[in-house]
């Protein structure tokens, strides 16, 4: 079928929404989902401008919401009508998956960003040429295929519009924290960059019982809403030593944890060097940057350590409806972050998400769509 979708025809050239799109056939484990709206993350800007390579022409996308359509043949858990989430894709059958970890599939690359499906075919074409698929979802579209381990049933009493994000930024960094560092009540953590990664992993640490939750960023703006939504202390790190400042709210000790969202070389070293004796510092930020450190004084003699998370080590099918359930409870107010834009103006969009202005864009693909219906 024909289909409406956001074409990146090359390195670094704008979306260009297209008409003419052919969408794969529906096989026996698919669902044909309606888009309804789709958040823009950082990470398909770094597949835009060629950070991580997949090829052109691309569909990106990876913060999908929509409606099922049609169900294949051999699916079980989902029927037309289902309103859904989309996440990444694992295969469900490696050791690591069938251990409860498919954020670390072994076929984790081919499944989610080798441009075509799990089997090798071509999800979109386009005048009879391939055109690269993201995640086997590529949610700038009117209509996708994914997978049925792609989707997450959500409420249908809850608005879609908001809902996408929680399949990749905000289960990314609510997971880095929930699934991963565990922090204890009573502990402390360091978020760097208050983005929709950082806003998400600052709440997680707020939920699992951190008494100091502190947010670090260069815009007033951001840290105000960091505030808002539970940091205890935040700091503007233009002209601050952030250590020395995160030490002075520590009791001169350091945090147990930090999470560095931003990929910055020197931000990055600061989140290491404020962690207190046997702390633990997340990097999850998608760069091309690197680090230096002095592994024996800045890890070994305080018995530091550092961590990369992929997708918060999340499983979307439990880690998803948890947060809606937490975002239900008051404790995980995710749609502050979020700004609507047409389908139209993508380009506008993602714009505003490279600069800042806006930290968690979100696409209405459907604007006929009526929350609750």
């Amino acid at each position: 079928m024909k289909i409406k979708a956001a074409v990146v025809n090359e390195k670094g050239a704008p979306f260009e929404i297209k008409d003419d799109v052919e969408l794969a056939e529906l096989q026996p484990d698919d669902l044909q989902v309606h888009m309804v709206a789709s958040g823009i993350c950082h990470s398909d800007e770094a597949l835009k401008k060629g950070d991580a390579v997949i090829g052109y022409p691309i569909i990106l996308g990876h913060e999908g919401s929509g409606i099922v359509e049609k169900v294949g043949s051999e699916v079980k858990g989902f029927e037309p009508g289902d309103h859904v989430v989309l996440s990444f894709y694992g295969c469900g059958n490696c050791v690591n998956c069938l251990r409860g970890v498919p954020t670390q599939c072994l076929n984790y690359a081919a499944n989610n960003l080798s441009g075509v499906r799990p089997d090798g075919s071509a999800h979109f074409k386009e005048n009879g040429k391939d055109v690269a698929d993201m995640f086997d979802q590529s949610s700038f579209t009117t209509t996708t295929v994914v997978r049925e381990r792609n989707a997450v049933k959500v409420p249908k009493d809850l608005d879609l519009r908001m809902l996408g994000p929680l399949g990749c930024g905000y289960v990314t960094g609510s997971g880095t924290v929930l699934n991963t560092l565990k922090p204890k009540p009573g502990q402390t953590i360091a978020v760097f960059g208050t983005g929709a990664v950082g806003l998400a992993a600052m709440m997680a640490g707020r939920i699992s019982g951190c008494t100091t939750v502190i947010a670090v960023d260069i815009v007033d703006s951001r840290l105000e809403l960091a505030k808002e939504l539970g940091a205890t202390d935040a700091i503007n790190s233009k002209g601050v030593d952030v250590v020395e400042k995160i030490k002075e709210l520590t009791g001169g000790i350091g945090v147990d944890f930090a999470v560095d969202t931003t990929g910055v070389t020197s931000v990055m070293e600061s989140s290491i060097k404020a962690l207190a004796q046997g702390g633990t510092t997340a990097t999850i930020a998608v760069t091309p940057n690197h680090i230096d450190l002095d592994t024996w004084n800045d890890l070994c003699v305080d018995d530091r350590k550092i961590v990369g998370v992929n997708m918060g080590d999340s499983i979307p099918q439990i880690d998803i409806p948890r947060l809606i359930k937490f975002y239900q409870m008051g404790m995980f107010d995710f749609d502050k972050t979020e700004k609507f834009y047409k389908f139209s103006e993508i380009n506008e969009a993602n714009a505003d998400s490279i600069s800042g202005k806006t930290i968690k864009p979100v696409l209405v693909i459907d604007e006929d769509y009526q929350p609750g219906k």
